[in-house]
């Protein structure tokens, strides 16, 4: 039996749904509490040229207004606990549909962030477990191997009947592979992390651009 752990971010959904979804809520609270105009539109100019890094600031420097340190955290605090407007990729609901009740998920970041995406893409019921690295303390976030100790605790499986899927090699294959179990990397063409495993260790077995190729790329077959 394949027992397949997915990770969130461009993984089940586009991870630049939850940005964008994100700077909308920002643009209003900006608009409504501090009185800038066009915000959001300023954080989407920012995004679209590449930055990934104090959006906000060069957002706000690019309207007049200063970055100032109070005024970017209330910023960032919107952003990270918005309510996301987001939906899973059809590929990943038909995927969740073909492996039910033998998927988990593993995933970074911010706890409440997280969880709201959780939520907001309903997989409450289809994933168990579902493990948040952001409930986990400093250090527990990928590439530590932790949460995949837990999961292999919880499922009482490990190594080949086991895999993971996810986006960002630079992170997250590099413990499941230590660990004995096979790794899928899914490489969306709307993905946002897109740099290049840093060495052979960090690169995922397969490289997949939908969820419908997974099967293929088991060594078990999900139907087993």
């Amino acid at each position: 039996m394949t027992f397949v752990v997915f990770d969130l971010d461009d993984t089940l959904y586009l991870e630049r749904n939850f940005i964008l979804s994100g700077y909308r809520a920002v643009g209003i609270y900006a608009r409504d509490q501090h009185g800038i105009e066009n915000l959001e539109p300023a954080c989407r100019t920012v995004f679209a040229s590449g930055e990934r890094r104090r959006v906000f600031d060069k957002a706000l420097l690019s309207l007049g207004a200063m970055p100032e340190r109070d005024l970017v955290q209330d910023l960032v605090r919107i952003y990270r606990g918005h309510t996301p407007m987001i939906a899973l990729q059809a590929d990943a609901d038909r995927a969740l549909r073909r492996f039910s009740g033998r998927c988990a998920l593993i995933s970074d970041g911010p706890a409440k962030t997280q969880a709201a995406k959780v939520a907001a893409l309903g997989l409450k019921d289809r994933l168990s477990p579902i493990i948040l690295t952001g409930t986990l303390g400093i250090g527990a976030g990928k590439p530590a191997p932790l949460a995949f100790e837990m999961l292999e605790d919880a499922t009482g499986l490990s190594g080949a009947d086991l895999v993971y899927v996810a986006d960002n090699p630079v992170k997250d294959f590099v413990s499941p592979r230590r660990m004995g179990w096979q790794t899928v990397m899914i490489a969306r063409k709307m993905r946002v992390h897109l740099s290049p495993p840093p060495t052979t260790d960090h690169a995922a077995a397969h490289r997949i651009t939908s969820l419908d190729m997974l099967d293929d790329c088991l060594t078990r077959d999900p139907k087993d």
